[in-house]
């Protein structure tokens, strides 16, 4: 038997953004989905499954959305690609599914044209149709299925209304023998664009009537919410709302899995016999196994909270109005107006930060927002920041209700949003230079959330995370534990044991370079094994000066470094952990995201070249005020 009668039949799913596409994708498919990347390209692959009424398999293909073909951003050449049959190892699609929202056909009929001259068999699915009837909105169906030349079936995804009959339409259009006309697409020209436009224009009036009952709703609405004053009031409360979620609603279960893979990982260790070579398989299973899987599952609720309010906010049509508003304000940094959201939630952690730079459209913008997600002030750092603040800076009161140390605080977190604009102004200028293309967003009509929806793109959020950042983390904790392991103490040894470690011999060889800004060789040890995350640097310390747990001893290790460090070495301390990517997680992340080792060196090489510079004004100015 041949492999295209073994294979599914290949739907591919094709229309604007916001039209409903991915909650009809889901409608069709159920719980029958994978997610992955396309080969070469970070961009998301979904694709799932469905038997029709028939008893046909379809394998059905979520394509990124566009308005056109002509493919500008990396996610509209995936689609284009796909439609073409240009994606190395990717089957072409057996029948095109143009999703429409039935309410704003203007824009979707161009893209149709484009479809159609491609040349594949073809359905047209009207979405979000009970909204068109209740505006009153007339199509004449029949003269457009005429004009068009193809199928055309009326759905309304949230409900699964019309799912069944356009899976149908699809079987039968197999069924039929319809295969792929000659492909006369090309790249357009400017005349042709402007034909195309009015070929578009000209469908739209003949078939389509205005709506009886316009949508007045959302005009009202957007007069408050795109008000140059009210609309950005309404978003920093919202914004404040999603930013104290994602610290407070996080924190619980986040603390739970922290304990439970802990308290699993020593029951584990408990079965090994005690003083078992060495203790050496306890600690690697306490220390790096178990350590490692708690450090990615412990931002997994971050996570699920994060895409919570972007899943919501989304679907229920705002977010492209909250892009609209910050796109003046960020675009003077050379930021995308949709980068808000990635670097608010990088204050939480930079993993969903990083993560989040998928609803931006455009590569580099997505890119310069992942390159500077890092700066924003993580909360891994507090345990660091508190730490030294504690130990070096006066808990004195400075004005009414303000404190010395919470105003360090503050500036150390001021630090890293400045420094996020700058690097971002820099970054375009230096990798993308030109004009910034301007920001343009078709603004959807206002839409309640499906419940369901909302709930299994968490589950695939969750998914993502866990096995993308998973296989990259994991082995990364694995490898700090062993340098920080080995060789072991020799017989008689009175000094830490990560002193005579990989870890510990690195550290007091490269001292020396870290002595310009102020860094003694105990400090460089604890940067190495406070790479697997900023917050282990306190536990080393606190290894390294022999005073026992370091959590449970914060005030003693503060006592212990205020004796041993200067101000000023304390302060370049600070300055370093503002901008160095003291984080493998992150690291790994970027990787993932980008598709490239060479970005994420990028990354890495500006963040310690910054960090540096930074400890190193630090330290000599604090110097020269007589800190040191």
């Amino acid at each position: 038997m041949s492999e295209a009668v073994l294979r599914p039949a290949r739907v591919a799913l094709v229309g604007n953004p916001n039209t409903g596409k991915t909650a009809l994708f889901n409608a069709l498919t159920g719980s029958r989905q994978k997610v992955a990347n396309y080969a070469g390209v970070t961009v998301e692959r979904k694709e799932g499954f469905l038997t029709t009424p028939g008893g046909r398999s379809l394998s059905v293909l979520d394509l990124p959305g566009t308005y056109s073909l002509r493919a500008r951003s990396p996610d509209e050449a995936v689609t284009r690609d796909a439609v073409l049959g240009r994606l190395a190892g990717e089957a072409e699609p057996d029948v095109v599914v143009a999703v429409a929202d039935a309410t704003n056909l203007r824009l979707v009929l161009r893209l149709i044209l484009e479809l159609k001259a491609v040349g594949r068999p073809m359905v047209l699915a009207l979405n979000m149709y009970d909204i068109a009837q209740r505006q009153g909105l007339r199509i004449d169906l029949d003269g457009l299925r005429a004009e068009l030349g193809c199928p055309i079936v009326t759905t309304v995804a949230t409900r699964r209304r019309g799912v069944r009959e356009l899976a149908e339409q699809v079987d039968a259009l197999i069924a039929s023998g319809a295969v792929a006309h000659e492909n006369v697409w090309r790249e357009p020209s400017a005349g042709e664009i402007r034909s195309a436009h009015r070929e578009a224009q000209r469908i739209l009036k003949t078939y389509v009537r205005p709506p009886e009952h316009p949508d007045t709703i959302t005009g009202k609405v957007d007069a408050v919410l795109l008000h140059p004053v009210a609309g950005l009031a309404i978003l920093l409360a919202l914004l404040f709302v999603m930013f104290q979620a994602v610290f407070t609603w996080a924190g619980p279960p986040a603390d739970a899995i922290e304990a439970g893979v802990a308290w699993l990982g020593a029951q584990i260790g408990g079965l090994i016999p005690d003083g078992f070579l060495g203790g050496l398989p306890e600690s690697l299973i306490v220390d790096g196994l178990f350590a490692g899987v708690g450090s990615v599952l412990v931002f997994l609720p971050q996570i699920l909270v994060l895409f919570f309010f972007i899943i919501l906010l989304e679907d229920f049509g705002y977010m492209a109005r909250a892009a609209f508003l910050m796109d003046r304000i960020m675009g003077g940094a050379g930021l995308h107006g949709r980068a808000f959201i990635p670097l608010l939630s990088s204050f939480a952690c930079a993993i969903p930060g990083i993560m989040a730079a998928r609803v931006i459209d455009q590569k580099r913008d997505r890119m310069t927002t992942i390159l500077v997600a890092p700066l924003m002030t993580c909360s891994a750092r507090i345990p660091v920041y508190t730490l030294i603040i504690g130990a070096f800076i006066p808990d004195r009161v400075v004005g009414p209700g303000l404190n010395l140390q919470g105003l360090v605080m503050f500036g150390l977190y001021a630090a890293g949003i400045f420094s996020a604009l700058i690097v971002s102004a820099v970054i375009r200028k230096v990798f993308w230079r030109g004009a910034v293309e301007p920001f343009l967003m078709e603004l959807p009509t206002y839409k309640l959330p499906s419940p369901e929806s909302v709930l299994r793109n968490l589950l695939l959020r969750a998914q993502i995370f866990l096995s993308r950042a998973g296989r990259i983390i994991l082995p990364l904790m694995v490898l700090v534990w062993v340098v920080s392991t080995f060789p072991m103490p020799p017989e008689g040894a009175t000094e830490p044991a990560i002193d005579y470690s990989i870890a510990g011999m690195v550290g007091q060889a490269i001292q020396p370079l870290f002595a310009p800004i102020g860094f003694n060789w105990q400090m460089v040890v604890a940067l190495i094994p406070g790479f697997a995350a900023r917050e282990v640097a306190v536990a080393a310390l606190g290894t390294v000066y022999a005073v026992g747990d370091a959590e449970a001893n914060v005030g003693a290790l503060g006592a212990r470094l205020a004796e041993s460090w200067s101000l000023a070495t304390g302060l370049s301390f600070l300055a370093w952990y503002i901008f160095a990517p003291q984080c493998a997680a992150t690291l790994g992340v970027v990787k993932r995201e980008t598709n490239s080792w060479g970005w994420t060196a990028v990354m890495f090489g500006y963040m310690v070249t910054l960090a540096y510079l930074a400890s190193f004004a630090t330290y000599h100015i604090a110097v020269a005020l007589g800190a040191g």
